[in-house]
């Protein structure tokens, strides 16, 4: 074979390994419930035991679950897999735009009480293209902290293949990575969230030039099926939504936040009626807002509040009152069956609602909730959000 021979069956080999649409696609999975998690760990009951200092174990009714405040980290969340080194070693992780730093557990992780035998670990020693780092790092999220040290090797993330520098986690709180069944947390942010000041998998990615637009894009299922999801880069999929895309250009130089002009249950605006901001976060579960407006909404829809959460019957949630978010003039609805989370336990008569108080000023923030009745795309180009009705 000669050199012109090479070049044309090396081309012919790259192309028809690039994706056909020219997008790259992450399939994701929903995670399992809280009590599934109970009930195939049980080794982990004692770990949290100790942790929470309460008696804890897999027949606790939803009562305790709510208590604990855990259903707005681990329900109704998703996951896709990465993988990291050579040869790779793969990962469940969440895609979360909320943050900007990308960890998994290490296989440095401390043996003594801890929660890391339960996920997959990096070990640096079995890869070929690792280089040390060793920077400190320590992240605390609303819901739990992670602490570990800068690491650097070969990603591949949708078919892309990179160099990356990331975090090997070595401790975690128990609450919610005990519960959790991805393994680490990919942030989707903008590089200015970055705790450890390195650079972002999708800041790395648009570097590389291998996009046809510097998009990515979310589509959650409210389906439990095997493939509930898909995280696209590069683009958005059709498919996947219903008409055209309403974009919104962020109010935040550093943030997925967007203006939002009012927030309604059926005509009856209740919050945000002089304007306040929104930020589509795809690692958090629920819908929160400030806790008054929560209240006052709970209250109009008949719910009852039990903890820090709110329940109401379920054979009620299709006659709810729709709740409705304003962006720019077009309002984004929601549906008593989309904010009420279905109870897989048959024996209990009430669900939750999937809307969160927070004392976190007029923010609101978009989770999981909001996602699964639209199709979102964010754009780092144009900095600002599309939102089209989920098909």
């Amino acid at each position: 074979m000669d050199c012109w021979e090479l070049l044309l069956f090396t081309w012919i080999i790259c192309f028809f390994s690039l994706p056909s649409d020219g997008l790259h696609r992450i399939p994701l999975k929903k995670m399992a419930s809280i009590k599934e998690s109970m009930k195939t760990r049980g080794d982990l009951l004692e770990k949290l035991k100790m942790a929470l200092g309460t008696q804890i174990n897999e027949n606790n009714s939803m009562d305790a679950v709510l208590s604990l405040g855990l259903y707005n980290f681990v329900d109704n969340q998703y996951y896709g897999e990465i993988s990291i080194g050579s040869p790779p070693q793969t990962f469940k992780v969440i895609f979360d735009t909320g943050s900007s730093d990308f960890w998994v557990p290490s296989s440095h992780c401390d043996p003594v009480d801890s929660i890391c035998e339960f996920h997959n670990q990096y070990d640096a020693s079995i890869s070929s293209t690792y280089r040390p780092n060793g920077s400190e790092f320590f992240i605390e999220y609303e819901s739990g902290w992670v602490e570990g040290f800068l690491s650097q090797d070969t990603l591949t993330i949708g078919g892309i293949k990179m160099t990356q520098v990331f975090v090997e986690a070595t401790e975690f709180s128990v609450i919610p990575f005990g519960l959790a069944w991805f393994d680490g947390i990919l942030g989707l942010g903008y590089s200015e969230q970055s705790v450890s000041r390195i650079t972002p998998v999708f800041d790395n990615i648009m570097t590389q030039g291998v996009l046809e637009e510097d998009v990515f894009s979310i589509y959650y299922s409210r389906s439990s099926e095997q493939k509930a999801g898909e995280l696209i880069l590069g683009g958005s999929d059709p498919n996947y939504y219903q008409g055209t895309f309403h974009y919104i250009k962020t109010s935040h130089p550093d943030f997925w936040q967007i203006p939002m002009q009012g927030v309604a249950v059926e005509s009856q605006v209740v919050s945000c009626e002089a304007g306040c901001d929104a930020v589509v976060e795809t690692g958090s579960s629920f819908i929160t807002g400030p806790t008054d407006s929560i209240s006052e909404l709970m209250k109009i829809i008949g719910a009852e509040k039990h903890g820090k959460e709110y329940l109401v019957e379920c054979d009620l949630a299709s006659t709810l009152p729709d709740i409705s978010f304003n962006f720019d003039g077009k309002d984004f609805t929601l549906q008593g069956s989309d904010y009420v989370l279905e109870n897989e336990d048959s024996s209990n008569e009430m669900c939750l609602v999937a809307l969160h108080g927070k004392n976190i000023g007029p923010l609101w923030r978009l989770g999981t909730t909001f996602i699964q009745k639209f199709y979102i795309e964010f754009d780092r180009h144009n900095n600002r959000i599309g939102l089209a009705l989920a098909a």
